[in-house]
């Protein structure tokens, strides 16, 4: 069977080949044995609140599971644009607003909208592998530039304009982000938007984490940009991360007024419409109950982050940057690999570095972590991936594991 060269260049998640393993070890563990700690999953360990989930039962036995409109019940539009209103103080047209079938199916939108074949995307390296693959798919070719510690992980106005050439479409952004929890500097996004908009380039943010942003000078939206930057930008953002609501697959687009049209015409074909029982139950989300439990939540991922990260910084797995949203660490364990004479990162994913290290970390530890293969190719053998999305009873549990270990 032939199989089109777009799925063949699709590269591998790797990180689920350690999952499995992770798995494996889990299952042949002996009883007594102790049981694998998984700060692999970017997945928040709080479901949907209460509200949620009876709006869900109460479509369901009413029989509200019909297709929407391919942009999303319009209620539900009107009501992520209240929370913008409420939240970040930005009035936005519930036009604008396109609900999709999780961040993803935005994503895709929003590349087939925009890219042509031969297109390049400017994207910082480390970032969220899927992203590049949506690029990809719309037969572009997504640019990884390398954004080290001393720029928070993120791109530069000044790297964006060196690497800006005759075949960039524009860049793709994440604010925070995954896998560092880093975001742009507000003045720095600015001036990014503003180059963009002179190449007349198009500018995307992926902003699935901003609700979980903890510090004032990072926890903005990039559609709040002034001089009407913020109505040319393509928002992404979905219900799984801060409203956790990760297996309802739901996000959102907001989107230029003038890209709307020919998105409607992609979703509808597309997809037809997002999950109908999920709609219903995400207008829940924005009671005034469900706010106040969400950021109740939101604190408590503060409180782990303020835990975990000096924890890990004193066992010599070093953050470099403090991550200023989402839920995670990206950490510096060359130190740690040197110690445990794991060898560098070799040409092969699987070899060396901090790969090899997550498999030590299994096995010595029973703490199943994401190394950095899957996040970029500047140095994928340095950095490893813990998330703090789990129970503050868990991550303590890992620092004395680990601290035995070293």
């Amino acid at each position: 069977m032939r199989i089109a060269q777009r799925a063949q260049r699709v590269e591998p998640f790797y990180v689920m080949e350690l999952a499995k393993a992770a798995s494996a070890m889990a299952e042949q563990a002996r009883e007594g044995d102790r049981a694998m700690i998984y700060l692999n999953i970017g997945e928040p360990d709080f479901t949907a609140p209460p509200a949620v989930m009876a709006a869900a039962e109460r479509a369901i036995r009413g029989g509200r599971s019909q297709y929407t409109q391919a942009m999303g019940l319009p209620a539900l539009r009107e009501a992520i644009s209240g929370w913008y209103a409420a939240r970040f103080g930005l009035n936005i047209d519930p036009a604008r607003i396109v609900v999709t079938a999780g961040a993803s199916a935005a994503l895709q939108l929003a590349c087939l909208a925009l890219i042509e074949a031969g297109d390049e995307v400017l994207m910082p390296d480390p970032s969220y592998p899927c992203n590049r693959q949506f690029v990809q798919a719309a037969e572009g070719r997504a640019v990884l530039i390398p954004s080290g510690p001393e720029q928070r992980f993120q791109l530069s106005a000044q790297q964006v304009e060196a690497a800006w050439s005759g075949a960039t479409r524009g860049v793709l952004l994440a604010s925070p982000s995954n896998p560092t929890g880093t975001s742009i500097a507000r003045d720095e996004l600015e001036r990014i938007a503003r180059f963009v908009r002179s190449r007349q380039g198009i500018t995307l943010v992926d902003e699935i984490y901003l609700g979980l942003s903890y510090e004032e000078a990072y926890g903005h939206s990039a559609l709040g940009l002034p001089d009407g930057l913020g109505d040319e930008v393509i928002s992404i953002n979905s219900f799984s991360k801060y409203f956790n609501m990760t297996g309802w697959r739901l996000g959102w687009l907001v989107l230029p007024p003038a890209l709307v049209p020919a998105v409607e015409r992609l979703a509808q074909n597309l997809f037809i419409c997002a999950s109908t029982i999920a709609q219903h139950a995400a207008l829940a989300c924005f009671e005034p109950d469900s706010l106040a439990e969400y950021e109740r939540r939101r604190h408590e991922f503060k409180a782990r982050r303020d835990y975990f990260i000096p924890e890990l910084n004193r066992l010599g797995l070093t953050v470099p940057v403090m991550p200023d949203g989402a839920f995670y660490a990206w950490a510096d364990v060359t130190g740690l690999c040197q110690r445990w004479g794991v060898p560098p990162a070799g040409a092969r994913p699987d070899e060396g570095g901090s790969w090899a290290l997550a498999f030590e970390l299994m096995k010595r530890c029973q703490l199943a972590t994401t190394p950095g293969r899957d996040f970029g190719l500047a140095a994928p053998g340095r950095y490893l991936r813990f998330s703090t999305a789990n129970a503050m009873a868990q991550l303590q549990e890992a620092v004395a594991r680990l601290e035995h270990a070293l």
